[in-house]
């Protein structure tokens, strides 16, 4: 987990990203089916706790790659096109997340989840905020569009499912590298 800096950028962090994107754009495109009620093309995504774990597992080079690519996956396999603002928030989505790699020792200590849920929820309001407020750009929405239709809804949404996965997750991964001997 821990055992490089944080900031190291490498082949370990492309597998890992390559792996982390591959997941997150097939579970996104599982669940993109379901629009959030009142949101602007804004869906439910419980893949996202994928993004934020293999950021606060991985560091902040694989959220960004996990969640830029798998987002692009995500919606290129629903048939949406490329959104490089979405896409890109996504990616620092996980890039925010993956900051709580250098706080995290132990996948199964509650201080430890905390971080790593904490940081992801950053790194939500980081990423939606960025892809939120572009669309006024890209899409020509105003600021209350941006805010109310695709910020919160996808801040909340994100979160909901951060809060609840990311910790059935760690506790996962810690399990499973404790049985084999890491």
């Amino acid at each position: 987990m821990n055992d490089k800096s944080t900031w190291a950028f490498g082949t370990r962090q492309v597998v890992y990203g390559a792996i982390g994107a591959a997941l997150y754009g097939v579970f996104s495109w599982a669940t993109n089916i379901f629009p959030l009620p009142a949101a602007g093309n804004v869906t439910f995504r419980p893949a996202v706790a994928v993004l934020i774990f293999f950021g606060a597992a991985y560091g902040p080079w694989v959220g960004l790659l996990a969640g830029f690519i798998g987002n692009t996956l995500g919606d290129a396999l629903s048939g949406w096109g490329f959104y490089w603002n979405w896409s890109l928030g996504n990616g620092l989505m996980g890039m925010v997340a993956g900051l709580a790699m250098a706080a995290i020792k132990d996948f199964r200590a509650q201080a430890d989840i905390i971080k790593a849920v904490g940081w992801g929820l950053a790194g939500i309001v980081v990423g939606m905020l960025f892809a939120s407020l572009t669309e006024m750009i890209t899409g020509g929405i105003d600021l209350n569009t941006a805010l109310i239709g695709y910020f919160t809804p996808a801040v909340i949404g994100n979160a909901v499912v951060t809060i609840i996965l990311v910790p059935i997750l760690m506790i996962a991964f810690a399990a499973v590298a404790a049985g084999r001997g890491r």
